[in-house]
């Protein structure tokens, strides 16, 4: 416990903030966008099949992943708000950010053992690492308010981020090395014959590791939060509550009512973009071999991670001149000339550019949207419960953007299709955001 806590503003407190994203940025890298995709895809090549038998069914590898997603992103959205409202009841959210931050970490070093053969066990390390990254990062979120003046919260949100994209860069880098020349780090070849599978998983263990130990930084310096006065019987009940009570404030609020109508709209097609693009080039991409798709995948991911740490900063400095708003009105156009030009991507080469353009809007509209909120939000010390209204947007437009994704995609028999249907979502976007005035608090 910190006994004398930095003050609010302080570049002591700022930095600890944004040092998290650091400590758990790696996960949504190396898990959700690089290695474990094509671990995954893998598993089931050398298996040689397409199906695995799951609660009494036989479902295809593509879907069941699908729904493990979309189930914990529900189950994510459904506690979320709970959690915030208990929280700012007992004052003490840094608590549940360090339960949820070691329940992902501990997850990430489970996905060593993943196999088909113990597919429950297996999907369970999966499902609760998405839960610990999210839930930990929406009261990370939670924060900045709190530990930020609001002529600071777009600056070091995009710092964040970018401390983000640069720690991930820097260990799958090393994981990436790993994979690649996985007898340099002295990896002997697994019982299934493949030294480059057993490369995965270790780089699995180095993802839990490193999210739990940088975390502690941030920890130590994060104060425990504001303790809410109010109700102490029910407290589950409290949490629907806080959230209850939002809603209502936001009937007051027009300008923040109508920015979560757009965010959430827009962040739909962002955050499948990023769930799916891996899946997506590994798909639709003409790789010369199984090795270049492997490496070739890593490599735009790369290219991703160092363009978006660009991107977050140009994207800060032009909200500081433009507004947030009209900043993230251009960035979604943007998303809309990525997506047609995606459409047309074939080769390795386009999909290297893709992924470059993907990387200059991707950083900036994440961080930008983050402070944005902040700055909407009324003074008070009941952040936690307003940033949970943020989070829940976000983890439910996950659920319906990749479910109307595959739905699409399905349907239409083409991928493709599917990314021009993200492109109308963004287009959507940024007529809503035109709908959204500037604020006193220099959005």
């Amino acid at each position: 416990m910190v006994k004398n806590p930095p003050i609010k503003g302080s570049r002591q407190l700022l930095n600890a903030w944004a040092f998290y994203d650091w400590a758990n940025s790696v996960y949504s890298l190396v898990i959700t966008s690089a290695i474990f995709p094509i671990f995954y895809g893998a598993l089931f090549r050398m298996a040689e099949i397409e199906k695995v038998v799951v609660f009494g069914g036989e479902i295809a590898r593509g879907p069941l992943i699908s729904y493990v997603t979309s189930a914990a992103f529900l189950f994510i959205a459904l506690i979320t708000p709970i959690l915030s409202g208990i929280a700012d009841y007992l004052g003490n959210k840094r608590l549940f950010m360090k339960f949820f931050c070691y329940v992902g970490a501990i997850s990430c070093v489970g996905l060593y053992w993943f196999s088909l053969e113990q597919i429950y066990f297996s999907l369970g390390c999966y499902f609760f690492g998405l839960v610990g990254f999210w839930v930990s990062f929406a009261f990370n979120n939670s924060y900045l308010p709190d530990i930020a003046f609001p002529d600071q919260q777009d600056r070091i949100s995009a710092k964040g981020f970018s401390l983000g994209y640069i720690g991930s860069v820097l260990l799958l880098l090393v994981n990436l090395a790993m994979v690649m020349y996985p007898s340099l780090f002295g990896i002997e070849t697994d019982a299934a014959g493949v030294a480059e599978i057993k490369a995965m998983r270790y780089s699995f263990l180095t993802v839990g590791v490193w999210w739990a130990l940088f975390a502690q930084y941030t920890f130590f310096k994060l104060p425990k939060g504001y303790k809410k006065e109010g109700e102490r019987k029910h407290i589950l009940l409290n949490g629907f509550k806080e959230l209850k009570s939002v809603w209502h404030q936001l009937g007051d609020q027009v300008q923040l009512k109508r920015y979560l109508g757009a965010f959430f709209v827009y962040s739909m097609a962002v955050q499948t973009v990023m769930l799916i693009a891996t899946f997506f080039g590994e798909e639709e991409i003409q790789w010369g071999s199984d090795g270049e798709r492997t490496t070739g995948l890593i490599v735009s991911i790369l290219v991703i991670q160092l363009v978006a740490i660009l991107g977050a900063t140009v994207t800060a400095r032009a909200s500081k001149m433009f507004g947030n708003i009209k900043t993230l009105i251009v960035v979604n156009a943007l998303w809309v000339l990525i997506c047609i030009y995606a459409y047309f991507v074939v080769t390795p080469i386009d999909f290297y550019i893709a992924a470059g353009f993907v990387g200059i809007v991707m950083g900036g509209i994440q961080a930008l949207s983050r402070s944005t909120y902040s700055k909407f939000i009324p003074d008070t010390t009941d952040t936690t419960s307003f940033f949970s209204f943020f989070d829940v947007a976000e983890k439910i437009g996950i659920v319906l953007g990749t479910f109307m994704y595959g739905y699409v995609a399905q349907v239409t028999g083409n991928m493709r299709n599917a990314i021009i249907f993200l492109g109308l979502i963004f287009v959507v976007g940024a007529l809503m955001l035109t709908r959204v005035r500037q604020t006193n608090k220099e959005v």
